[in-house]
């Protein structure tokens, strides 16, 4: 399925449709759909840049949102506007395959949400939009490969987890040149910090964002990183969230701090965060907010090679354990019951060659206590042991389960095992939890390595752990999963050097991961 870079690529997704002529230009919109009874736009509406997400055989969606002002709510007029879109099968628009109008609404930010079809499968495309006189950045795309298409190879990138303070996203700089055809990002693409000094970077605004407006603000400012609008251009998405898009460690309508922020303010933050969250992201309809909850939890299919199941473990869990024994608790869950449901009936009536699942949080267990005993995380999959353990029994009868994770900052790669307790049970699948892209820094690795190493001989299961900053990169064919660690030398730094820090292996058939 990868599509061989042109290399005027860079030059399309950067500079966008200015390359073009005036004239050529011009040809190319629906004169019908001109703003006469529109007020003129401030310059720089397209700030944010171009997106495009959750492909499908004949669809994609595109996305922008219009802020010529994008730290100070937007800078558009109160009033909703009419923005030109067309997708082609070239970069330059010769070959235009749809267009249409859609409207950038005042009470969704003037964002759009653009789910364009009847499109070829399995194809590349550009894409493009237009109001008041001023033209988008060219974006790029592609399409799911034919439902029934079993043979090609799928190429998948796995970020999460980017703290604007941390550091510089120049992971995804590497992540560019590595072409993949769809970035999987699996939370934290925001964080609800307070400024601070110590970083790189400074968040904007003066507390937490709280209201629509400030978290509006917030995306905004993740959405002016230039390898993340890069990134965004070059490829579709498909996303998830975790905690920090609206709170650390929430839990369905509960706060990480309920003595401190009432039921109903919670529910409010809730409601402003998610609103935001769509507004931002390139999602169809169907994840349009309904006051203080939203619809992620989805699935993809990429013809019969790949089927991804995309998780929401935030919505519907149960407050966090405060015990062990809270934590193998049979009534907690992370799932709640219909989400659990559809995950099981989505991989018991699969016909793909590989199950993926997307889930926030780390699956395979981490005991941080040496020796005799356990010592898990509770806001992790550890925390709801009596259904993750039910979970990885019913993997047993899953053709090829792999789970893609985020949330740690770490790299960790782990066989997924039918029974943490007995490290000589069967191997049911394999989880890579991805590293972050900036959040936690520049890390020492040889502190990391003195405080982690040790605990490797209680979690026999882990392949990999490291403490770079990158993402992981996979080649997905139907005899099995190429996967590389893909990091940076720096994130303190506009620039960095990438480099390969393993690569692994999962067979077809043969449930676990290896080191090559």
């Amino acid at each position: 399925m990868t599509v061989a870079s042109s290399p005027d690529r860079r030059r399309f997704l950067t500079g966008g449709a200015a390359v073009l002529g005036a004239a050529a230009s011009a040809q190319l919109w629906h004169p019908a759909s001109a703003r006469a009874a529109d007020d003129p736009l401030p310059d720089g509406v397209f700030s944010l840049g171009v997106a495009s997400g959750d492909p499908l055989p004949d669809g994609i969606v595109l996305w922008t949102r219009l802020a010529p002002d994008p730290l100070h709510g937007g800078g558009m007029p109160d009033q909703d506007v009419s923005v030109e879109w067309e997708i082609a099968e070239d970069e330059r628009f010769r070959r235009v395959a749809r267009r249409g109008v859609a409207r950038a609404r005042t009470a969704s930010g003037h964002s759009v949400h653009a789910d364009v079809r009847g499109l070829r499968p399995g194809r590349a495309y550009w894409y493009r939009f237009r109001t008041g006189g001023q033209i988008s950045p060219v974006g790029r795309t592609r399409t799911a490969p034919h439902r029934e298409a079993s043979g090609g190879s799928l190429r998948v990138a796995l970020a999460s987890c980017q703290n604007w303070q941390h550091g510089y996203f120049t992971p995804y700089a590497d992540m560019l040149d590595q072409d993949p055809d769809v970035v999987l990002f699996v939370g934290d693409y925001i964080y609800e910090s307070t400024p601070s000094s110590a970083g790189p970077r400074r968040h904007e605004g003066t507390g937490e964002p709280v209201t629509l407006e400030q978290y509006r603000n917030r995306y905004a400012q993740y959405k002016t990183d230039p390898d993340l609008v890069a990134m965004h251009a070059a490829a579709p998405w498909v996303v998830t969230f975790d905690d920090h898009e609206v709170d650390n460690d929430w839990a369905g309508e509960i706060p990480q701090d309920p003595d401190k922020q009432s039921h109903d303010a919670f529910v409010a933050r809730l409601t402003a965060a998610f609103q935001a969250y769509y507004e931002h992201m390139p999602v169809r309809a169907s994840a349009i907010p309904d006051g203080p909850h939203i619809q992620m939890y989805r699935r993809l299919e990429f013809g019969r090679l790949a089927r991804l199941n995309v998780l929401d473990t935030r919505q519907f869990r149960t407050d966090q354990a405060t015990s062990q024994a809270g934590a193998q608790d049979p009534a907690m869950t992370m799932l709640g019951a219909r989400q659990k449901r559809w995950l099981l009936d989505g991989l018991h009536h699969s016909s793909a060659r590989w199950n993926l699942i997307a889930s926030q949080i780390m699956m395979a267990e981490t005991d941080l206590l040496p020796g005799d005993g356990k010592l898990w995380y509770y806001d992790a999959w550890d925390g709801y042991q009596a259904e993750r353990n039910a979970l990885l029994q019913e993997f047993q009868e899953v053709r090829n389960p792999v789970v893609l994770s985020g949330d740690r900052h770490l790299t960790m790669i782990s066989d997924l095992k039918e029974d943490f307790a007995d490290p000589d049970s069967d191997t049911v699948g394999a989880e890579f939890v991805g590293t972050s892209i900036s959040s936690n820094g520049d890390q020492d690795q040889a502190a990391f390595h003195a405080e982690w190493d040790p605990l490797k001989a209680d979690n026999p299961h882990w392949k990999v752990i490291d403490a770079h900053r990158g993402y992981h990169l996979f080649d997905i064919r139907r005899d099995g999963i190429d996967a590389q660690v893909r990091v940076v030398d720096t994130v303190t730094r506009p620039q960095a050097t990438p480099s390969t820090l393993s690569r692994l292996r999962v067979e077809n058939g043969q449930p676990g991961v290896r080191e090559v």
